[in-house]
């Protein structure tokens, strides 16, 4: 067989018919497009997005999540669909790095939330919540949850400054490796500005009786028992903040790290991960204190916060338990919560799909505060002794062809005012079911 050989003639008709069918702005390559090859891939290269540059490597990671949940205060009942609640919404994380020299890195991590319905702040008044990090009404609300660049050393750890997780920053939660964690840990993500009734269906105002959930003086997640933004019910750190903190190296499984930063607050804590025999093993204890007045609602408090959990699992039988315990306290100002969160259940591969988890936990939540009348009415707490107490169940299924999990869970909360002989509250009930898809 004869080889085929193209003429003159032949390569400038296919030359024009390409240039036919590009936009002007990009098929005019000037005179010599060979000898303009290099400055043409350049201008490509910069109307593209890229893995980095030659000196900065870029990774892009996050996830999706979204829940249906249907829930019952006692009175009124309903179904929402809703984001998993700010800090652990659907996001996308820039994370970019660069070698300095052997064993020296630097980088950023810039990530940022995308919220359609943020869950803490959805009621029964307000079925599509609010971004409670940007503030912005309604859906599509996006807000840089951290922001910081940092140095990394392979012997001397690790210094980042800028927006960011402290040290103590959902430290308990972190540590829970059952696969359950985000779905069921000791935050009110769900239930955090859902207004508590009364035996006879009305809300707690500051003054009386009150008929919008928006009113409440009392709500499942509110700030009697973290007088300070960040968390709800255990969690009392629980946002970045602009801080420095240093990461330590891990040595034999512990590992430290120590933040600094704001009006002032600053944060210690310790961790370890390793395993015993057939047992997998991981604890932290952190300790939080603030004095910044922005934070403290208002008042020129201490706040310290303390908080310590383990999580054991027997590896061959996938049986695990969790237990989490925190203390927030405030010094002139007196006003203290102690929660403690119990978990226990089995994480198995029972099927192709990847790991099951069963699960049933517990969570126990009591306060106390002394906050002037205008702290509590504009931060949604009362001054009295009250106790939260909740239990559920629930079961996540993994599945790690798409990086995903799906979820069913059943919660139950009841509260109680120790302070208030006679007067009792409606329960709540919700059922959520979703999934949360990796990348």
């Amino acid at each position: 067989m004869s080889k085929m050989k193209f003429g003159a003639p032949v390569l400038l008709s296919l030359a024009g018919l390409l240039a036919w069918g590009v936009p002007a702005d990009a098929a005019d390559l000037g005179g010599n497009c060979c000898a303009d090859l290099e400055e043409r891939i350049a201008e490509l290269e910069a109307t593209t997005a890229r893995k980095g540059n030659r000196k900065v490597s870029l990774t892009v990671s996050g996830w999706i999540g979204q829940q249906v949940m249907w829930w019952d205060d006692g009175s009124e009942s309903n179904a929402y669909v809703h984001d998993l609640g700010s800090g652990i919404a659907s996001n996308v994380k820039f994370t970019g790095e660069a070698t300095i020299t052997q064993g020296w890195t630097a980088g950023y991590v810039l990530h940022l939330e995308t919220i359609g319905s943020d869950s803490l702040s959805t009621n029964q008044d307000r079925a599509d919540g609010f971004n409670v990090v940007s503030q912005t009404s309604g859906s599509n609300g996006v807000s840089a949850l951290q922001s910081y660049w940092f140095i990394k050393s392979d012997q001397l750890g690790k210094l980042s400054v800028g927006k960011q997780h402290t040290a103590s920053t959902h430290a308990a939660i972190f540590i829970d490796g059952s696969g359950s964690a985000l779905f069921a840990n000791w935050v009110a993500y769900d239930v955090n500005s859902f207004g508590i009734r009364m035996k006879n269906g009305a809300f707690v105002g500051p003054t009386g009786p009150v008929r919008t959930a928006s009113e409440s003086a009392l709500i499942w997640g509110g700030g009697r028992y973290c007088q300070s933004a960040g968390g709800a019910l255990g969690d009392c750190d629980g946002f970045p903040r602009n801080v420095v903190r240093y990461d330590s190296p891990t040595f034999a499984g512990f590992s430290g790290s120590a933040s600094w930063g704001e009006d002032d607050i600053w944060s210690l804590a310790g961790r370890y991960a390793g395993e015993w025999a057939d047992f997998k093993i991981t604890a932290t204890a952190a300790y939080f204190e603030s004095t910044d007045e922005n934070l403290n609602l208002g008042v020129s408090a201490t706040q310290q916060y303390f908080q310590a959990a383990a999580y054991l699992q027997h590896i061959p039988t996938g049986l695990f338990a969790y237990g989490a315990y925190g203390h927030d306290s405030y010094d002139s100002a007196p006003g203290q919560s102690e929660a403690y969160h119990l978990k226990g259940g089995i994480r198995r591969s029972w099927n192709s799909l990847g790991h099951s988890v069963l699960y049933s936990e517990f969570l126990h939540v009591h306060g106390t505060g002394e906050f002037s009348q205008s702290a509590q009415i504009a931060n949604n707490f009362d001054a009295t002794e009250n106790t939260t107490k909740l239990w559920g169940i629930g079961v996540v299924q993994e599945i790690d062809a798409a990086a995903m999990s799906i979820w069913l869970k059943y919660r139950h909360l009841d509260y109680a005012d120790d302070n208030q002989v006679g007067v009792s509250y409606k329960g709540f009930q919700y059922v959520g079911a979703g999934a949360m898809i990796s990348y």
